[in-house]
């Protein structure tokens, strides 16, 4: 039975990919920041631990890893984010929406992968996966959206450089795309509904081996340029 590690897993995406693994027979850890919103986790009944865990803090992460102790997790997913000032020009941006931005986009998941990466490494699946986008893909830039794209580019390099460093240990590190996604982040206008997203990630997961570490996989399997 495979253990499964997702972060902001109390809606959306996280909360589907809960669902997903549920159903498959694995054990779910499920971070979230507030438990009154946590009642579809809570849903999963025996098949899921629900933990109260801010990933932007360090107290919180240490606590969490230390809730788990030596604990192999096959699959770490790092989903929690957010996207501020949707549009934001070069005339609006906010260096304070920059920071915060950069802090739970960034720094809070590779907070969480130094955490864990030895449970992910005493796993059988050795999988670590982060919820990225193609808004971060340096090559396709365009314009807008500034500490949006900053915040997943930076995150980009970080699962590249990590992929490299964990490779020895058998671990696969990946970031992924899931497309534009009708959640409270891409609006209900977006183009694929959180089933259809999830369809295509969970193929991209079962998939995922050593030979992909260091890879940018769209939700669709294909691969985007970095």
């Amino acid at each position: 039975m495979n253990t499964v590690l997702i972060t902001g897993a109390g809606r959306g995406i996280g909360l589907e990919f809960a669902r997903r693994f549920a159903a498959a027979g694995a054990h779910i850890h499920a971070t979230v920041r507030d438990l009154a919103k946590a009642d579809a986790l809570r849903a999963l009944g025996s098949s899921a631990t629900i933990h109260t865990c801010d990933v932007t803090s360090d107290a919180h992460v240490g606590a969490l890893a230390d809730l788990l102790g030596d604990t192999p997790i096959d699959i770490l997913i790092n989903n929690a984010g957010i996207l501020l000032n949707r549009g934001e020009s070069f005339d609006t941006l906010e260096v304070a929406d920059l920071e915060e931005t950069l802090r739970v986009n960034t720094v809070a998941p590779v907070r969480v992968m130094q955490a864990l990466a030895g449970n992910v490494a005493r796993s059988q699946r050795k999988l670590i996966v982060n919820i990225s986008s193609r808004m971060g893909s340096v090559s396709e830039a365009s314009g807008s959206n500034y500490s949006y794209r900053a915040s997943k580019a930076a995150l980009n390099m970080a699962v590249k450089i990590l992929a490299n460093d964990l490779k020895g240990r058998g671990v696969t590190a990946i970031v992924v795309h899931p497309g534009w996604v009708q959640t409270d982040m891409g609006g209900p206008s977006a183009a694929l509904s959180v089933k259809e997203s999830v369809d295509g990630l969970m193929k991209v997961i079962d998939k995922a081996g050593l030979r992909d570490t260091g890879s940018f996989i769209n939700h669709d399997g294909s691969r985007i340029p970095w």
